[in-house]
């Protein structure tokens, strides 16, 4: 295998999870979280055109499925393929690393706004 085509695949991975929202998308996945409006909710700044967009992208990446659930009303939920939860170790390691070399900001941005 070259060097050039572990790039491509890297770059690639990469692209795919670190894109805005698919990060906390998985994250949550990874915490047990399977139903739209609670994903919606433990995000904080995603609307829902984008949640939708990151949520079809996963699933066409083969990360998460989306499952309808045969109950009245009928219901929605989204789980981790063995693909996508094969990506937790890499998600534990790179909040070790966070936790480790990220400063926490100053003020969050929501709590900012209602003060203004």
């Amino acid at each position: 295998m070259s060097a050039h085509s572990v790039c491509v695949r890297f770059h690639t991975a990469l692209e795919l999870i670190g894109a805005r929202w698919s990060g906390a998308v998985l994250h949550m996945l990874f915490k047990g979280t399977h139903r739209y409006a609670d994903i919606k909710a433990a995000i904080p700044g995603v609307n829902d055109t984008m949640l939708a967009r990151r949520l079809r992208e996963l699933e066409a990446a083969g990360l998460i499925e989306r499952r309808v659930l045969s109950t009245s009303p009928v219901r929605v939920e989204y789980h981790l393929t063995e693909m996508g939860a094969e990506l937790l170790p890499a998600f534990d390691e790179l909040v070790s690393w966070a936790h480790k070399w990220v400063p926490l900001p100053e003020e969050l941005p929501h709590l900012a706004a209602k003060t203004t």
